[in-house]
């Protein structure tokens, strides 16, 4: 297809690379978004200037992929951001690839990647080590993993600005999260510029990053998935503190996620920049009269579920009726179009004839955390984490570990990848359900997911931190609070202000078809951390107690 840019971009396909090979040509590969300012700048300077269009389109088989629809495209060939500009052989092999270029880079690069074309053909390719034949170094699951990632945490921490890192700064909210139990005035700080810097006082909401170490030249860039995991860690602070200065951001994302980013029955993936630098700084009244930003509102299984677990959070911590209710409206939302409750089969979108990929390791994560976090607010959603952990199981553990996604595709998806951030969400989201369910097998499925990365442990930093929570957990066990009440008692509402944001709580384990992991008496709760057992509790401040003698 042939757009404003000149360039006649393909579909991500077997039929371009077939076409790459008929006409013995590489593969230039655009991964862009519709939130990215990078990638229209590049459509609007680069791609449309005519020579750079000619040569492109005689030389090359351009191919245009939107990585929030494709993620197993982004995650094989991203070459650090985006925009990225990938070169690759007719089998999908990489030849080489940057980032944003402008016109003159873009001339360089592409007589450069003619010329290595030119001397050594397909040869040249080679395949990403991620995607190797090896599996991932596995170790035994010790306490050391979870004391060195703490250790990183304080190492990589930035005393001067707060937050990781001496150069742009990411919000991290998984990495902060696990802080908030372990080294909380780091992650309260953190925080505290994540709200001053990355929140959109105006709208709600959180932008992308920050492109300096001090937080600023931010990236006014608003995707879903960004907002519903800071959304998160911004009320998991306030269950440790009870300051409104950490309830405040989340509220308002919550009002940005069910408004500016509302579809009708679900979340839209982004709001970019547009003219985003003018529309973002112009205070709340002067920008009506601006061009408004790009707005994506499709529908994605993943970013859904994460934001129904956000709200869900802020519900069960504050009892606000409005995340409640647009958590529960997403819900049903996932249950008509993407989430098939019987097989358990998760499909990332749907757009009309457009239809994404099912089974992807992300996406059925995120479902999984949401309706075990649906099963202890609402009191409903066990069976729904159920079948996609099977499906899950069945599908995507592969040798130990998690596969993103099923094997096969064009270029390099066939090859299988196991991304330790996806199977440490997706060994914590079956560690959650083990909790509310007492089934032994989620908890050994994800006692194997996480071994099978332990013996890179040295090689891991801040970014991963997520995996020292579940290693933890694993270790020590979760903690989960079965309560013999419907939700929304005084009792179940107490469950869920306990201060441990890893927690389980299960409603409703009075019932005989609950599926909470010990039996609670009708009235009282019980709470069960590791192999200990607490006496049942009748109120609020005695089940507090209860949970204070239990982690003794």
């Amino acid at each position: 297809m042939t757009d404003e840019t000149h360039v006649e971009w393909r579909d991500w396909g077997p039929e371009a690379f077939a076409e790459a090979d008929e006409r013995d040509r590489p593969v230039l590969l655009s991964l862009s978004a519709t939130w990215c300012e990078g990638c229209h700048e590049m459509d609007a300077v680069t791609y449309a200037e005519p020579r750079v269009a000619a040569n492109v389109n005689e030389g090359f088989v351009p191919v245009r992929v939107d990585v929030d629809r494709r993620p197993r495209v982004r995650e094989r060939y991203n070459m650090g951001g985006f925009p990225t500009t990938a070169f690759l052989t007719p089998d999908g092999e990489l030849l080489t690839g940057a980032g944003y270029l402008d016109v003159d880079g873009m001339r360089q690069v592409l007589e450069s990647v003619r010329g290595m074309w030119a001397e050594k053909g397909r040869s040249a390719g080679r395949v990403p080590r991620a995607l190797d034949a090896d599996l991932p170094p596995s170790g035994e699951l010790t306490d050391a993993i979870e004391s060195h990632l703490a250790g990183q945490v304080e190492a990589k921490y930035d005393a001067e600005y707060a937050g990781w890192g001496s150069d742009a700064k990411f919000p991290l909210p998984r990495t902060v999260e696990f802080a908030l139990k372990r080294d909380r005035d780091r992650a309260l700080r953190t925080l505290d510029a994540v709200r001053d810097h990355l929140a959109d006082e105006v709208a709600g909401g959180f932008f992308r990053f920050a492109g300096t170490r001090d937080w600023g030249d931010v990236a006014y860039e608003k995707p879903i998935d960004t907002n519903a995991a800071v959304t998160r860690a911004f009320a998991n602070a306030y269950l440790y503190t009870g300051d409104e200065a950490y309830l405040g951001p989340a509220t308002d994302a919550v009002g940005f996620l069910t408004d500016d980013l509302w579809t009708g029955y679900g979340v839209g993936g982004s709001l970019g920049p547009g003219l985003g630098r003018a529309y973002y700084a112009a205070p709340a009244d002067d920008r009506a009269d601006l061009d408004p930003p790009r707005r994506d509102l499709t529908v994605f299984a993943g970013g859904n579920a994460l934001a129904a677990d956000a709200l869900l959070a802020v519900a069960a911590y504050t009892d606000d009726e409005r995340a409640r209710e647009y958590a529960d409206r997403i819900l049903d939302g996932l249950e008509r179009d993407l989430v098939d409750v019987d097989s358990g089969e998760v499909t990332r979108y749907r757009g009309g004839d457009d239809v994404g990929e099912s089974d992807l390791l992300d996406d059925v994560a995120r479902v999984v955390s949401a309706y075990v976090r649906a099963a202890g607010v609402l009191g409903e959603g066990a069976e729904v984490a159920r079948a996609v952990a099977d499906r899950a199981i069945d599908r995507l553990h592969v040798d130990g570990s998690f596969v993103d996604g099923p094997g096969s595709g064009a270029g390099l998806l066939d090859r299988p990848f196991r991304p330790l951030d996806g199977n440490v969400e997706m060994a914590t989201a079956l560690l959650d359900l083990a909790a509310l369910t007492g089934e032994d097998r989620y908890r050994e499925v994800a006692r194997e997911a996480a071994e099978s990365f332990a013996g890179a442990t040295e090689r891991l930093s801040v970014q991963v931190a997520g995996y020292g929570s579940l290693v933890g957990r694993l270790r020590r066990g979760t903690t989960a609070v079965a309560v013999g009440e419907e939700s929304g008692s005084d009792l179940h509402r107490a469950a869920w202000r306990v201060a441990d944001h890893e927690k389980v709580v299960a409603p409703n384990a009075h019932l005989e078809e609950s599926p909470a992991p010990r039996s609670a008496p009708a009235g009282s709760a019980v709470v069960l951390a590791g192999d200990a057992v607490s006496e049942p509790a009748e109120t609020p401040d005695e089940l507090m107690r209860r949970v204070a003698e239990t982690a003794e």
